[in-house]
């Protein structure tokens, strides 16, 4: 499975499907029609585009919508979530965090407390597990953790290693520098007093 197979697949869960869980399932239905390999390798694909959200860029724009803060767990599965948005989100967020402003699913957080966005939460980490399951399915393999990860780090090989984000860490709770760099989600997700 190549980049543009990972993408097409993404694109058509979003077209199918209307929730996480809905995605979660059809993506799984959809990985155990192909064989092993290809499973493995929409592993790859995921962790090597969630690779490329692994900004601090992007950390601050989830810590803006988030009220200030974001923790490691939290930022990964964020990243996972733009992955659901589809290749021309994700991709314009790459490269300008601050037009997750344009997005839908953005949009509708605004002014919405965070204790009722529920299922509109932005992040999706069961996405991360869509293809282990469906290796576990597909090889009557229980507990298939191990031998699902070795072979996506053997598929990997030296692309596979953790390197820490990338850009310059900034602190989003300085509005001077959040204004500026994220303007529009700024504006949206204005922090409170004990964000500062």
């Amino acid at each position: 499975m190549d980049i543009d197979s990972f993408w097409k697949l993404i694109e058509e869960c979003r077209r199918q499907t209307r929730d996480r869980d809905e995605g979660l399932a059809w993506l799984r239905d959809e990985l155990l029609r192909r064989p092993l390999t290809e499973i493995v390798q929409f592993q790859v694909r995921l962790d090597e585009v969630t690779h490329e959200a692994f900004t601090w860029d992007l950390w601050a724009a989830a810590e803006r919508i988030f009220g200030g803060w974001c923790s490691d767990d939290g930022f990964c599965y964020f990243g996972l979530w733009m992955v659901g948005l589809g290749r021309d989100a994700f991709s314009r967020a790459v490269a300008d965090p601050d037009t997750l402003a344009d997005a839908p699913e953005v949009q509708c957080l605004v002014a919405r407390p965070h204790e009722l966005w529920n299922d509109d939460w932005p992040e999706w980490e069961s996405l991360d597990y869509a293809a282990k399951e469906a290796y576990g399915l597909l090889t009557g393999i229980d507990d298939c953790g191990d031998a699902f990860y070795e072979a996506v780090e053997a598929e990997q090989g030296d692309m596979g290693r953790s390197r820490g984000p990338l850009g310059e860490q900034w602190d989003v709770r300085s509005e001077a520098e959040a204004a500026r760099k994220l303007p529009r989600l700024s504006a949206m997700f204005p922090l409170g007093p004990l964000a500062r």
